[in-house]
């Protein structure tokens, strides 16, 4: 059964926590077998991760390990390294986030693992990047927001650039690493040649920060944080509704802010100096902004939305998790998809696969593995022929 585009795809993931893993996941999502390596008593740390708990299990595992087999290997011996090797021959990316140079400390550079297979293509996940003078400093997201600019946006003005409640740049990284991955990928086809994949947490937040640079650069701008709003973009903001929660309206475009006049009523905003194009209306958006509240403030927030939706204004709710779940063109488009958890013998609901393929969709196989390990007799004995003797000869010496 063909299980996405990368059916046929080996992937070795090595690393822990989120950057990494996440990428393995995309991966994965996309149809590549992808044998996760943890080290024999030291787990990855994302197993004990997640703010609900269940029977002593939480739930990050459940995300990041879908559709991976877990292998236990010691990279610090010899014999683990011999066995790492045995699987890059066999396989086409290499996926880690360790600190720069910690797999030449081990042997395992990447001209040592090319020398085994020439098409492997190694993706590399770190703070700053494998060259350049902080190539050498660990990395962690919010580090990474912070130094690229990207949580100096976030916030209100005045106030202290708060985090967000996400590790957003591992996850920015290891989008970009999975992008690089098939990219690639699609080179070797015509190369045959593997390469590596350097994706940085600092270079990922930076490369979503819009025009902030050539404004700066041109015209000195050092965009700031602007609270529910962006400066100068009318109207985008949340309006507060009948019943006290919040709803988005976003008609900043011309033809779409038209629209929203007829629809509150008042059609001849649409034509009045102060708002008549995008420029007017960034300049005079506080003014604007009360208007829009005044008539949000007077109604439910499904009668906003319904009108505005009807009159082909851009408008919704804001959602909390409670509600995200429930959404119906979420659960349409497979988006809150069930995973089982062998580790709590049910299925739990978990992100479906991103972007949907039409021919040969990604798919969600299963929720990982329920203890590290768990797939080394199918790997090591199945995938590189070792045998039950060998095994358990590598597990007493804590190779495996």
């Amino acid at each position: 059964m063909t299980t996405g585009p990368l059916d046929g795809i080996r992937v070795i993931e090595v690393g822990t926590l989120i950057s990494g893993p996440f990428a393995g996941r995309l991966l994965g999502d996309m149809g590549a077998e992808v044998i996760k390596i943890e080290p024999p008593g030291a787990p990855d740390p994302l197993r004990t991760w997640g703010q609900a708990e269940l029977d002593g299990h939480h739930f990050f595992w459940t995300v990041h390990a879908r559709n991976k087999k877990a292998v236990t290997l010691n990279l610090r011996e010899p014999a683990g390294r011999d066995i790492f090797l045995d699987l890059v021959e066999r396989s086409d990316i290499i996926v880690e986030n360790f600190r720069p140079g910690t797999l030449e400390k081990w042997g395992l550079g990447y001209d040592t693992l090319r020398a085994r297979n020439k098409g492997i293509i190694l993706v590399r996940v770190s703070g700053y990047g494998q060259t350049g003078p902080e190539a050498h400093k660990a990395g962690y997201a919010s580090v990474a927001e912070a130094a690229s600019g990207l949580r100096h946006m976030n916030g209100f003005p005045g106030g202290p650039p708060p985090r967000l409640a996400l590790s957003l740049g591992d996850s920015l990284a290891g989008m970009f690493a999975a992008q690089g991955a098939m990219a690639a990928l699609y080179r070797r086809t015509v190369t045959g040649e593997g390469q590596i994949v350097d994706a940085a947490l600092t270079e990922s937040c930076l490369a979503v920060q819009e025009s902030t640079i050539p404004d700066y650069d041109v015209g000195g701008v050092v965009r700031g944080p602007s609270g529910t709003r962006l400066e100068g973009i009318a109207p985008s903001n949340i309006y507060r509704s009948a019943d006290g929660s919040w709803v988005v309206i976003a008609a900043n475009q011309d033809t779409v802010f038209r629209r929203l006049c007829a629809a509150m009523g008042r059609p001849e905003l649409a034509t009045d100096d102060r708002f008549a194009n995008h420029v007017a209306r960034g300049r005079n958006q506080d003014e604007l902004d009360k208007i829009i509240g005044d008539w949000a403030c007077e109604r439910s927030p499904d009668d906003i939305i319904s009108t505005l939706s009807e009159a082909g204004v851009i408008s919704g709710p804001i959602n909390t998790v409670a509600e995200v779940v429930k959404d119906p063109q979420l659960r349409a488009r497979g988006m809150i998809a069930e995973h089982f958890d062998e580790r709590i013998g049910r299925n739990v609901l978990g992100p479906g696969v991103v972007p949907v393929l039409t021919e040969s969709p990604g798919t969600i196989r299963n929720a990982g593995s329920a203890r590290p390990g768990q797939h080394n007799d199918e790997v090591y004995q199945g995938l590189l022929g070792r045998t039950e003797a060998e095994l358990a000869a590598l597990e007493e010496r804590g190779v495996i």
